[in-house]
C-alpha cells in the first residue's frame, strides 16, 4: 500500500512535465519507481530517448517539486522496423535522413545529428550512404581504410565517439565513381551489411539526394525505424522535399519530422536577420503534411568553416547557439523514435521441432 508521501508525488507527476515531450511524467511512462524508504522519498526516472546533458537539471527540478532524491537515467530500445524486415544485427535504431534535392545541407544535418546522439550519451553509427559524392570523411575528420575481419567484413572507423562507414574510405578522393543504379545500391547494401556495428542505438544514415535507386533500395530493403525530411525554406526546394516524404509514405517507413535548414540569416556585425531563403516554408509544409516540426537551423559561416574543417559545431562549440540547436533536434528526433511500436521479435523465444524417433 503507498504511503501518502507516495501517491502526492504520484499525483504531482500527474501534473508535473517533462521538457523535452511536454508530456507529464506519468504519461510519457518514464517513471519507473515512487518509494519511501527510510523516511526518505525516492523517485527513479527512465528517459525513453538519450538527453545525458539534462539529467541534473531534471532531478534537481523534480526533486525540489516533490520533495524526494530524484534518479534519472535513460535506455534506448528497438523499435519495429517495415514489415517483412527484421532489424540489423547491432543496430537497434536506423534513421534515415534525406532530403529529396541537393545543396540544402542535409549532410552537416545528420552528421551534427549523430555527433548530438552521442553527447546526449547514446551509442551512435555515422553511415554516408552518398556513393557518389561522400562528405562525411571530411566533416568527421577522418582519413584511412577500414580494417577488414575474416576477410568480408569491415569494422567502422571511430571519431568523436561515432562509429562511421563511407565509401569514401574505400576509394581515393580524387576518384570518380561512374556506376550505375544496381552497382551503387549493391555497394551501400554492402557498406551497412558487412560493418560490423557494435551496440548502436542509432544508426544514423545520411542519403543521397533524390528518389532514385539508392533510397529506393534504403526504403524497401533496410530495416529503417524512421527518416527524418531536411529542406530550406524556398519552394524549389520543398518541391523535393514533399517528393521524398511521398516515397518514404510509400513504403511504410515512418516519417520522424522535418528540419528547415539555413532558415534565417544573422548578420555577424550588426545583428540583421534575413530570411535569404524566404521565411517558414519549411514549418508550413510541416503543417500541411501532418509532420512534425523539429526545428529551424540558421545559415552561418562558423557551421560551414567547422564542418569543413572536421570539427562540426556540436564538437567544436557545445556551448553554442548552432550546437545547442542540433541537441534539440537530436533529442525531437530521438523522442519521436520512442513514441514508434517497440520491436519484441528479439525476445521471442526460439521454437525448434525435432522429429521424434
Amino acid at each position: 500500500m503507498s504511503s501518502a508521501r507516495e501517491t502526492a508525488a504520484l499525483n504531482l507527476l500527474d501534473r508535473l512535465q517533462d521538457p523535452v515531450t511536454g508530456l507529464s511524467w506519468n504519461a510519457s511512462k518514464q517513471v519507473r519507481r515512487v518509494a519511501e524508504v527510510g523516511g526518505e522519498l525516492q523517485v527513479d526516472i527512465e528517459l525513453g530517448y538519450p538527453a545525458r546533458s539534462l539529467h541534473a537539471r531534471i532531478a534537481a527540478e523534480l526533486g525540489q517539486a516533490l520533495g524526494a532524491r530524484v534518479t534519472v537515467t535513460q535506455r534506448i530500445t528497438a523499435h519495429a522496423v517495415q514489415r517483412g524486415l527484421t532489424p540489423l544485427p547491432g543496430v537497434r535504431n536506423i534513421i534515415a535522413v534525406a532530403s529529396g534535392k541537393g545543396g540544402v545541407g542535409k549532410s552537416t544535418t545528420a552528421v551534427n545529428l549523430a555527433l548530438a546522439l552521442q553527447h546526449e550519451g547514446a551509442r551512435v553509427g555515422l553511415l554516408d550512404a552518398d556513393i557518389y559524392g561522400p562528405s562525411v570523411p571530411m566533416m568527421m575528420g577522418l582519413q584511412g581504410r577500414p580494417e577488414v575481419v575474416d576477410g568480408k567484413s569491415m569494422q567502422p572507423l571511430v571519431a568523436k565517439g561515432v562509429q562511421v562507414m563511407s565509401m569514401g574510405f574505400l576509394v581515393p578522393e580524387d576518384q570518380a565513381m561512374i556506376w550505375r543504379g544496381p552497382m551503387a545500391t549493391g555497394a551501400l547494401e554492402q557498406m551497412l551489411r558487412q560493418t560490423q556495428w557494435q551496440d548502436l542505438d542509432y544508426l544514423v544514415v545520411d542519403l543521397p539526394p533524390g528518389t532514385g535507386d539508392i533510397q529506393l533500395t534504403l526504403a524497401q530493403r533496410v530495416p529503417v525505424t524512421g527518416a527524418l525530411i531536411v529542406t530550406t525554406p524556398q519552394d524549389i526546394a520543398l518541391i523535393d522535399a514533399r517528393k521524398a516524404v511521398a516515397m518514404f509514405q510509400k513504403v511504410g517507413v515512418p516519417l520522424l519530422g522535418l528540419v528547415e535548414n539555413m532558415a534565417v540569416y544573422c548578420c555577424p556585425n550588426c545583428g540583421h536577420e534575413e530570411h535569404i531563403f524566404g521565411a517558414d516554408g519549411g514549418k508550413a509544409m510541416a503543417a500541411k503534411q501532418g509532420l512534425a516540426y523539429l526545428g529551424a537551423l540558421p545559415l552561418q559561416r562558423a557551421i560551414r568553416e567547422q564542418s569543413d574543417a572536421g570539427t562540426p559545431p556540436v564538437v567544436a562549440e557545445p556551448d553554442g547557439q548552432a550546437a545547442q540547436l542540433y541537441l534539440q533536434l537530436a533529442r525531437q528526433a530521438a523522442v519521436a523514435v520512442s513514441r514508434l511500436a517497440k520491436d519484441y521479435a528479439a525476445k521471442f523465444p526460439t521454437i525448434s521441432v525435432s522429429k521424434s524417433t
